[in-house]
């Protein structure tokens, strides 16, 4: 039993957590059996049911110390890419701020005008 909590003991080695929403990112630095050290990312997203119960599903990759460089590289160069594209805004949560506003003024207005209304066909878009 003491190897068994001295194992456990050692792949607790460092950890840091990232809340984002109903997304949690865990990085956790373990170590392999010759006592040399890895580095695992597990993103976990809660579910919740309609009777108000949850469930969590997890993804985990394993980094390997070989592949630190390459990797730290391909991702700089993938989120410079999508910053420089996109910048930094999140465009999901503008389009939801900006539905709900939609959302708000529908219910606080009785009567709409159709002055304002752009008819628009699907060949436009």
């Amino acid at each position: 039993m003491a190897e068994r909590a001295e194992r456990v003991e050692q792949e607790e080695i460092f950890s840091q957590v990232l809340r984002a929403g109903r997304r949690t990112y865990f990085f956790d630095v373990r170590a392999t059996k010759a006592d040399d050290y890895y580095l695992t990312v597990t993103e976990s997203k809660k579910f919740t049911h309609d009777d108000g119960s949850f469930r969590y599903q997890k993804h985990k990759i394993y980094l390997y110390k070989e592949d630190f460089t390459d990797f730290k590289d391909m991702l700089g160069k993938a989120t410079d890419y999508i910053l420089n594209e996109k910048g930094s805004e999140v465009i999901s949560e503008r389009h939801q701020k900006d539905f709900k506003k939609e959302d708000d003024a529908e219910t606080t207005t009785d009567v709409k005008s159709t002055d304002s209304f752009t008819d628009v066909s699907f060949d436009d878009i």
